[in-house]
């Protein structure tokens, strides 16, 4: 007997569902026996199956947490000046700040999206959480300073591309 797919191998496997002659590099195992790959019908599991409207609202979510907390570590720094001193004294503070906004960016955008995990949404968070540090760095006028900040900021969008991948 000939492989349906691959005409030159020989067989003796066959479909359990609808008897098409298979080879080993066509079959499928199923719960229920060898399946050719028509009859096993595979699918992605829901919780990868991203539509347009999960982008989009992944998207608004994310972003609009990152600017709401750019805007927020602006007017902490700008409007307390006490917290101001403290955070200064303490750049571990503020380090553990960005890293929280991007567990934070994570976990909001993946309740917004149902739980979907796909790529394009945890770039989309890795992108918020940047835009967070960015957001602040500029309506701040300086840079946060320092390689731990930037290794802050990376562990940051880490945490937030590990929520959504």
């Amino acid at each position: 007997m000939q492989c349906a797919a691959h005409p030159k191998t020989e067989t003796n496997l066959s479909c359990g569902k609808c008897g098409t002659p298979i080879c080993p590099k066509c079959l499928v195992h199923t719960p229920v026996g060898t399946r050719c790959r028509a009859c096993a019908q595979l699918k992605r599991l829901p919780t990868f199956q991203v539509s347009a409207r999960h982008y989009i609202i992944g998207a608004v979510v994310g972003l609009g947490f990152a600017v709401g907390t750019g805007v927020g570590w602006y007017v902490l720094e700008t409007e307390l000046p006490f917290v101001f001193f403290i955070t200064f004294l303490l750049p571990y503070l503020r380090m553990a700040a960005i890293v929280g906004i991007g567990f934070l960016t994570g976990e909001l955008m993946s309740l917004a999206v149902n739980r979907k995990r796909s790529t394009g949404l945890a770039v989309i968070g890795g992108l918020s959480v940047f835009l967070s540090f960015a957001v602040s760095g500029a309506l701040l006028r300086f840079y946060f300073g320092g390689l731990w900040s930037l290794a802050a900021v990376g562990f940051g969008i880490y945490i937030a591309v590990m929520r959504l991948r």
